[in-house]
């Protein structure tokens, strides 16, 4: 058999339980916990993993993640793992967190995380606006994008523009992998109409296992999912992934920041 074949797990995840999630149509919170759950079957590290669990769409994962969970208050999941981890460095310890939490409330958190090159994982899923809390602006809602707080639309004149999570982690010195990548299926034509591809759900999934693997080795890793929110964007669910691809990577180039293990090569 070749090489490059597929190897496919059938039958129920050991990290994953089997309560139902909590999520809306079409979001992308679901689809990351499945595969947080296969990269860490894969790595066969579930019995010395912990979830830090923020405020936000992702808090409610310690039902539906089977290992170990610890909730932390809103912002401050970077500052709860960087404890565990210093005084268990044996664990394997990440967050998943939203853009409002992780990049308005907790960016002080985050960013001193990384710069002090704290050996942990963060998982940021970018939908652009706050989702659990009501539909406000968050740091990543794109100009002109309508919220709750901004009914007319983002102005930059008046709020600044996005900001740019992946660029500015990348940016220091004590991040080893820095990734952004998408969450959401993509839309093509074909001679049959329209398609929907999963290579980005693939590169995500590829992301998520690279993440863990670097602080196993004693590395900061960070990975941006775009993500969608159809139900504070106020679209269909096949509209919100088309806004992905169609608003939100122009803004939010899909890549690679920063290897400093060479992960991705291997």
């Amino acid at each position: 058999m070749s090489q490059l074949a597929l190897r496919v797990k059938v039958g129920k995840l050991e990290s994953l339980t089997e309560t139902p999630t909590h999520y809306c149509a079409g979001c992308e919170h679901g689809t990351l916990t499945r595969l947080i759950a296969a990269a860490i079957d894969d790595l066969g590290i579930r019995e010395k993993t912990v979830m830090i669990d923020s405020v936000g769409c992702s808090v409610l994962a310690y039902n539906y993640l089977n290992f170990d969970h610890i909730v932390s208050a809103h912002g401050r999941a970077p500052a709860v793992a960087a404890g565990l981890k210093r005084v268990r460095p044996d664990l394997t310890v990440f967050t998943v967190q939203g853009d409002g939490d992780a990049a308005s409330i907790g960016l002080l958190e985050l960013v001193y995380a990384a710069k002090r090159a704290t050996p942990i994982t963060i998982f940021l899923v970018n939908n652009a606006i706050y989702g659990m809390t009501g539909g406000q602006m968050a740091p990543t809602t794109l100009e002109g994008q309508v919220t709750t707080t901004t009914p007319f639309g983002r102005d930059a004149h008046l709020t600044g523009t996005e900001l740019d999570a992946s660029k500015l982690i990348a940016s220091l010195d004590g991040a080893a992998y820095v990734k952004r990548t998408s969450l959401a299926v993509q839309e093509l034509s074909s001679q049959r109409g329209k398609v929907y591809t999963i290579k980005h759900l693939l590169e995500a999934k590829k992301s998520v296992e690279n993440a863990l693997k670097v602080q196993a080795r004693g590395g900061f890793a960070f990975v941006e999912l775009l993500s969608t929110c159809s139900i504070n964007w106020k679209m269909s669910v096949l509209d919100s992934k088309r806004f992905v691809y169609d608003r939100m990577v122009k803004k939010f180039p899909l890549g690679l920041y920063k290897d400093s293990f060479g992960v991705e090569k291997e």
